[in-house]
């Protein structure tokens, strides 16, 4: 199941620096304004994977369950839900467009291209969230491949309408950056359509009509339940990004960039992670269900396994190449030296990191995605951002570095822990 994941993941991050590539060839400033929008996008990101997950796991339980029906009718009122969420917040965004941005400190020529760039982006913003939670449904079914291949089809529709609404090429107009947004609804109508189809006459996953009093607000609250701690879960990871850059700033600009370009090479190393723990959550949430508990522990421990090992692999490999990615992400000594230090050390943890990354997602498969949250509070904020900033105090950039690697051991550790001990936890009874 992991694997289709895993290259429709790769395929969304090529195409989204296919993306940033082709509006940072309008200028400095239209690349400027696409950054100020990075906060808005992730928040509104972070709500649809959410839903995603609160929809998967309960979903994936009705299906062990054998209840196709009030599968049906679940997978109904969450998109319902979903539509009338984002809907709202269309609104409220196209109404604070130049206050928020002013608050978070674009000039008034920025305000100029974020309008109209965000104004096409809000207008459209359904358009990317029923596809994201519409594919999480599909994935609590068994089938990673076919959102995979929806994902690959949506991003090589942006990467190709992109150059030609951007800078008019042929019979297209020129619109600029509001090509670019143009380009990213007509991927995301894509996605939608054919994402609403195969749950209609597919998987036979949608109802009609939708509005049942005594069943709605049921499924609305249990969904709820599961996306609201999920949501906030995945907000956690940039504001502690940002507090981690806080303390990287105080240390030197060549600390920063050696971080960020750290960054960039993390995300690849852990795409294997991130399409496992994807699939996990509908693939215990079935199991749970089906009442084969046992079934679901074993697929998390046997997980966890695989990710020490892959990982370690991973590591030998970045220690041997970590000079040469250097020299080729900068042109800087001290950047490459610090850098080279940080891939040399800091992925000796990612396997244990993985560990944490697949716990959570094993309990929002078992809808108890506040668990989740505490403990990726504490991996964050009682572990990670204390010991970095008394690494930094006590030692400079190696004690930074050096904090990471000890708090994701810590928080793998806590991980396996749990997982051993306690899992599966408060286990809770299929939607009825």
């Amino acid at each position: 199941m992991a694997g289709p994941m895993a290259l429709g993941i790769v395929a969304i991050q090529a195409f989204n620096l296919v993306d940033i590539f082709f509006i940072g060839l309008l200028g400095t400033e239209a690349l400027a304004a696409i950054s100020f929008t990075f906060p808005v996008t992730f928040v509104v990101i972070s709500l649809a994977m959410g839903l995603g997950a609160g929809l998967s796991a309960c979903l994936g339980q009705a299906l062990g369950a054998g209840n196709q029906q009030q599968a049906a009718l679940f997978t109904s009122h969450s998109l319902l839900l979903a539509l009338l969420l984002v809907c709202l917040l269309s609104v409220l965004g196209m109404l604070s467009i130049d206050p928020l941005f002013r608050l978070l400190g674009a000039t008034e020529a920025l305000l100029v291209l974020l309008h109209d760039y965000m104004l096409i982006w809000y207008l459209t913003m359904p358009l990317l969230v029923l596809p994201m939670v519409g594919n999480s449904a599909i994935r609590a079914t068994g089938d990673t491949r076919t959102p995979s291949v929806v994902m690959t089809v949506a991003g090589l529709v942006n990467g190709l309408l992109d150059p030609l609404l951007i800078f008019g090429l042929g019979p297209f107009p020129e619109l600029g950056i509001k090509g670019a947004a143009m380009a990213s609804a007509c991927s995301w109508l894509m996605a939608s359509v054919v994402g609403i189809w195969l749950l209609w006459r597919r998987e036979r996953l949608l109802r009609w009509p939708l509005l049942q009093p005594g069943l709605l607000f049921i499924h609305w609250r249990k969904l709820l339940q599961v996306a609201i701690p999920a949501s906030f879960t995945n907000l956690l990871n940039p504001l502690s990004t940002a507090v981690l850059m806080m303390i990287l700033a105080g240390l030197g600009t060549e600390v920063v960039a050696a971080y960020g370009a750290a960054s960039r090479i993390e995300a690849l190393m852990l795409i294997a992670m991130m399409a496992l723990s994807s699939v996990l959550a509908p693939f215990i949430s079935q199991n749970t269900g089906a009442g084969q508990h046992q079934r679901s522990r074993r697929a998390l421990l046997q997980s966890m396994r695989f990710a020490v090992g892959f990982q370690l692999g991973v590591f030998a490999l970045l220690w041997v190449l970590a000079p040469w990615l250097a020299d080729a992400f900068t042109d800087s000594q001290e950047v490459s030296r610090h850098l080279t230090f940080y891939l040399r050390l800091v992925p000796l943890g990612y396997g244990l990191q993985g560990c944490s990354m697949l716990l959570a997602s094993a309990l929002n498969g078992l809808r108890v995605s506040s668990i989740s949250l505490l403990l990726n509070s504490i991996r964050l904020f009682g572990l990670l951002l204390p010991l970095a900033w008394l690494g930094s105090y006590w030692y400079g950039e190696t004690g930074v570095f050096t904090g990471i690697l000890i708090a994701n051991i810590l928080a793998g550790i806590i991980a396996a822990t749990f997982a051993w001990w306690r899992f599966p936890w408060k286990i809770k009874q299929p939607i009825n």
